[in-house]
């Protein structure tokens, strides 16, 4: 004897009655390329230190690539006005970052620091006083 039991369920799609809970706002947010700039710095004075042996044992350390770290670390080639721009830069409160590491390459390839700082400007649309 074959007894099949069945089931009925009522579901109800949409809003529910209950009030939902307003999302806090976003929490502001330190600059990517600005905490970049502060490792960049950090494996700077552990190599300087001792601590580390090379580039290639940061990137081990931090888990990162050689490649990689190589990038960071030349973000301290950038001239010290940029660099103190970079660590001022006010938090992120939405969206994306307006500026990048990615987007600073360009002007860590250039080695005279007056020509940094007229890219730099160009870049934040300043024009030269």
């Amino acid at each position: 004897m074959n007894h099949c039991a069945t089931a009925t369920f009522t579901v109800a799609f949409g809003k529910s009655g209950r009030p939902q809970a307003t999302p806090d706002p976003p929490q502001p947010r330190i600059a990517r390329v600005a905490r970049h700039l502060a490792l960049a710095h950090e494996i700077e004075r552990r190599v300087r230190a001792g601590e580390l042996d090379d580039l290639a044992d940061a990137a081990r350390v931090f888990g990162l690539t050689r490649a990689r770290v190589t990038q960071l670390v030349s973000l301290t080639l950038l001239a010290p006005a940029i660099q103190a721009e970079i660590l001022a830069m006010p938090p992120i409160t939405t969206g994306r970052d307006p500026i990048t590491e990615r987007t600073l390459r360009p002007i860590v390839a250039e080695p005279v620091w007056e020509r940094q700082l007229a890219m730099w400007n160009e870049l934040n649309g300043r024009t030269a006083a």
